[in-house]
């Protein structure tokens, strides 16, 4: 039994390591995903060291050290994704007088059928704005439907898993359709014109994950995040990015973005809103996001009721403040980061110049 428990002990230690390792391949990349499910794991580990093993022995009591060790590691990274931490963003206050923007961010997954079912919740939650991901032609069909309450949008219709729509009740000024990366893996920009006249600027991304279906590597994602990234540093006009990230929030990658980006992220303090995946429970994380600068405060956040694809669809209501609020909210950049995103930039043939800047 104690060589079993060494082993599992040894495993633990492999999951926690193996995230921290500077490699961008798939099956690296891939334990930043499962840290909630790791920690739980050595939970269970520990307990059975104190009840199934002699706890008096001196290698029981340095497996015991080692997995709590784990335990703690892994909760670091997770906990600002809880309750049981200060909220990144304020809740809205002043009730019904501040404008609000409702946005839908939905992976449809392209061979799901089940139209009816999103176009349903669609109905019920009435977003401003709806992003759909993995949308072909035949879910292009379905969603026009919308376009009586929805006469703004932004269609690339694709059947390789990439297809992209944006339905918006708003105006759509200055959209571009951009494949920053990738030929085949497009993104969108825009600015919402929100009915006070105010403008955001949206940037919807679905870059493709590292896997061993898709890109071996985390190279592609990385660039598209970090491009985007730097082109937004320093940037005084409201702000969201939303899509399937195809990364996790806990991420080394995501909170790279969000250093040098400077944007929010208002699942912190609140919860992990796990989107994906929908069929599995114990095998869920957050992979569809919404980042925003700090002119929002959050009214409401939620995950949807299924519909059908492997990705829960994320609904969130935020209300525009009058100024920015405190800039020294959220993650800050260090002296590496600028290193860091130039050097994962470097590794595509990507430069900030190609990420567009609706209304310029």
């Amino acid at each position: 039994m104690t060589t079993v428990m060494a082993v599992l002990t040894l495993l633990c230690v492999l999951a926690c390591l193996l995230p921290a390792l500077p490699q961008q391949h798939w099956w690296v990349r891939g334990f930043d995903f499962p840290r909630l499910q790791i920690a739980v794991l050595a939970a269970l580990l520990l307990l059975s060291h104190g009840v199934l093993l002699d706890t008096s022995r001196d290698v029981v009591q340095a497996m015991i050290g080692v997995t709590a060790a784990c335990l703690v590691y892994q909760l670091w990274w997770i906990i600002p994704y809880s309750v049981f931490f200060p909220k990144e963003v304020p809740d809205a206050r002043g009730g019904p007088r501040l404008p609000r923007l409702r946005l839908m961010t939905a992976n449809v997954l392209t061979p799901n059928r089940n139209a009816e079912a999103l176009l349903a919740l669609v109905e019920r939650y009435r977003p401003d704005v709806l992003v759909t991901l993995e949308s072909d032609d035949w879910w292009q069909q379905q969603l026009d439907r919308l376009s009586p309450d929805y006469p703004h949008s932004m269609k690339c219709p694709q059947d390789n898993l990439y297809g992209m729509h944006v339905y918006s009740r708003w105006p759509l000024i200055d959209p571009q359709i951009e494949f920053l990366v990738e030929d085949a893996v497009p993104s969108m920009h825009a600015l919402l014109q929100m009915p006070g006249g105010t403008r955001l600027r949206m940037h919807f991304l679905h870059p493709a994950p590292p896997s061993p279906t898709e890109n071996e590597e985390s190279a592609e994602r990385d660039a598209e995040l970090m491009v985007v990234a730097k082109k937004l540093e320093g940037c005084r006009e409201p702000v969201i990015v939303t899509g399937d990230l195809n990364d996790v929030a806990w991420s080394r990658t995501t909170r790279l973005f969000r250093k040098k980006s400077g944007l929010l992220d208002p699942r912190v303090g609140r919860g992990m809103y796990n989107t994906y995946h929908a069929d599995y429970p114990f095998f869920r994380w957050p992979l569809d996001h919404v980042f925003h600068s700090s002119h929002f405060a959050v009214c409401q956040l939620r995950r949807l009721p299924g519909f059908g694809s492997d990705h829960f669809a994320l609904f969130s209501e935020l209300a525009l403040v009058a100024e920015r609020v405190n800039d020294e909210q959220g993650l800050q950049a260090d002296a590496d980061t600028d290193r860091q995103v130039d050097a994962l930039i470097a590794q595509q043939d990507v430069s900030v110049d190609d990420v567009p800047k609706p209304g310029s």
